[in-house]
């Protein structure tokens, strides 16, 4: 066997050693496959841990909505609006809230804009037509409601909204923002521990 064709049996067994070894083989596939499987990983601790913030916000507002509508809980907003912030920063400390709480005569009336009579038939509130104001502020709104707690047998809508940073920031890489938002809303009547109404004015839109 001359030189050249020793050489060429020494490279050909060496690349068929090379083949059959497979050392290192686990460490490259664990780095092709790392990036994926940990933002997989990072965006399912993402959605459990909105999942769960979501139900404990939820929780938190249907009870304040509940101790909200007894007679005297107009003076204790602050104090019930601070019990739901305190139970979400339990969980999300840097999280920040939200409060609207909107008042109407009915359940029915809820979102529902006030009425009046469209005399030209344009489908606006204008040109002088007449309008119940159920809210009385002196003009016609598209939502009847009016803020704040409002008086007995009231439907209030009450709202929260929260807004806080993702646990894990690598969730960037999958496209999402670095603050997620929650809401969550019910609606209770308050208890009818007055009998006092209030009678809308009829006015005239502009």
């Amino acid at each position: 066997m001359n030189r050249k064709t020793a050489h060429s049996a020494r490279i050909a067994a060496a690349r068929a050693a090379l083949r059959r070894d497979t050392r290192g083989v686990a460490a490259v596939e664990f780095a092709l496959v790392a990036p994926v499987l940990l933002m997989t990983l990072f965006g399912l601790f993402d959605l459990g841990y909105n999942l769960y913030t979501a139900e404990l916000l939820e929780g938190a507002v249907q009870k304040a909505a509940r101790d909200a509508t007894i007679e005297g809980s107009q003076l204790k907003t602050d104090s019930l609006d601070q019990s739901v912030t305190d139970m979400v920063h339990r969980l999300a400390p840097a999280a920040e809230l939200t409060f609207t709480r909107t008042a109407y005569s009915s359940f029915s009336d809820v979102g529902k804009p006030e009425d009046y009579d469209d005399l030209n038939g344009n489908g606006k509130c204008d040109y002088g037509e007449p309008y119940e104001d159920a809210n009385n502020n002196g003009h016609w709104d598209a939502d009847r409601g009016k803020q704040g707690m409002g008086g007995a047998r009231d439907a209030v809508l009450y709202q929260v909204e929260i807004t806080y940073p993702r646990p894990f920031p690598v969730t960037a890489l999958l496209g999402m923002g670095s603050d997620f938002t929650l809401n969550a809303t019910t609606v209770l009547r308050n208890q009818p521990y007055d009998l006092s109404e209030t009678t809308p004015h009829i006015g005239n839109c502009p």
